[in-house]
């Protein structure tokens, strides 16, 4: 259980949606964002920031996150687009482009991060460590990073040497290790460090 009860709303007559993203930090895969609306009355005495719960936490949670929310959508940029426009960019497209996959329009964006570029005329607000504050970040955070993990878990099928199935495409020792020995892959994102000796990528 968490150490406080998160918030269910910032307004109570708007209709609000949380968004999140997963897999900034990542070498390989996609950047995922979700976009989530819950009822103002939604509470969790478990729900929190994705990366302080356990894989089973998260996987329970995602379905009481579906079944309950007013409105979600998860939305996907690949290693190639985040090459071409840059992690932030990419980041923040796929938040944009799961608030445009919402069923019901959403009045006002509480933004997990200090980043964000405007969606339409809709307003928004940027939460330092939002999804430890509120109940429609925390959803979204829970299903970008569940909905990834699946993506890596299936791409690891393809490429078994990296590890991706445990590491998720994060630059763990063995993660790395694997690069070093085996080189990248088309998942690799190559505008990334992706090798600790500063090796030049011939591609």
């Amino acid at each position: 259980m968490v150490d406080w009860m998160l918030r269910s709303y910032l307004y109570q007559n708007l209709t609000e949606a949380g968004c999140d993203e997963a897999g900034r930090g990542c070498l390989a895969g996609p950047v995922v964002a979700a976009a989530v609306i819950l009822p103002k009355k939604f509470k969790h005495p478990v729900l929190t920031d994705s990366k302080k719960l356990s894989g089973k936490q998260r996987i329970l949670l995602r379905e009481e996150i579906i079944s309950s929310a007013l409105s979600w959508k998860v939305a996907f940029v690949n290693n190639n687009e985040i090459d071409e426009m840059n992690i932030l960019r990419a980041s923040i497209k796929a938040m944009h482009l799961a608030i445009e996959g919402l069923g019901k329009k959403p009045q006002f964006l509480l933004v997990d991060g200090n980043s964000f570029f405007p969606y339409k005329d809709i307003r928004h607000k940027t939460i330092v460590k939002g999804d430890e504050k509120f109940f429609s970040i925390a959803a979204a955070s829970v299903l970008a990073k569940t909905f990834r993990d699946e993506y890596m878990e299936k791409i690891h099928d393809e490429y078994p040497v990296y590890g991706w199935n445990k590491n998720k495409g994060y630059p763990t020792p063995f993660h790395k290790a694997a690069l070093l020995k085996h080189g990248i892959t088309p998942y690799h994102r190559k505008s990334f460090n992706l090798f600790d000796t500063q090796m030049e990528l011939q591609f």
